[in-house]
């Protein structure tokens, strides 16, 4: 059952709970979107169609023939996809970009530290003598 084991450790894998969580909350966070888009900006999409009375989702091009191109589904899922990527772009990019930019002027820090060349102890860096084995540092920087 050594697969078992394995599958059990794949599993429980912090990067693997963190994207099924994801996945979740992103297939609830369309669903959100959805409804926003089909409760309040679809029907002033259907506002500016005329014939079909603002049902939008009934939207179909004229065509000669039987063939009828239906295209209110396909604005409603496109509108959906545009409002998800831009949220995602907001708050993944726009967020993790923000946020590494903090922790990089952190790190930018200039160093208050130094090594001395004989006897290897950490020393202020503005010190003109270690305080270990008292050796001249400005002849040695």
């Amino acid at each position: 059952m050594k697969i078992l084991r394995e599958f059990k450790a794949f599993a429980v894998k912090g990067n693997v709970v963190d994207l099924a969580v994801a996945v979740v909350i992103g297939a609830a966070f369309g669903k959100i979107v959805s409804a926003l888009v089909s409760g309040l900006l679809m029907p002033v999409v259907g506002l500016f169609q005329g014939e079909t009375g603002g049902d939008w989702r009934t939207w179909k091009l004229p065509s000669e023939g039987k063939i009828q191109f239906g295209v209110g589904e396909i604005l409603g899922a496109t509108v959906d996809f545009v409002i998800v990527a831009f949220v995602i772009f907001l708050v993944v990019v726009k967020l993790m970009a923000f946020i590494n930019r903090k922790d990089a002027k952190k790190e930018a820090a200039p160093p208050t530290t130094k090594e001395c060349p004989q006897c290897l102890e950490q020393i202020a860096i503005k010190a003109r003598k270690c305080k270990f084995c008292t050796s001249d540092q400005a002849s040695a920087t």
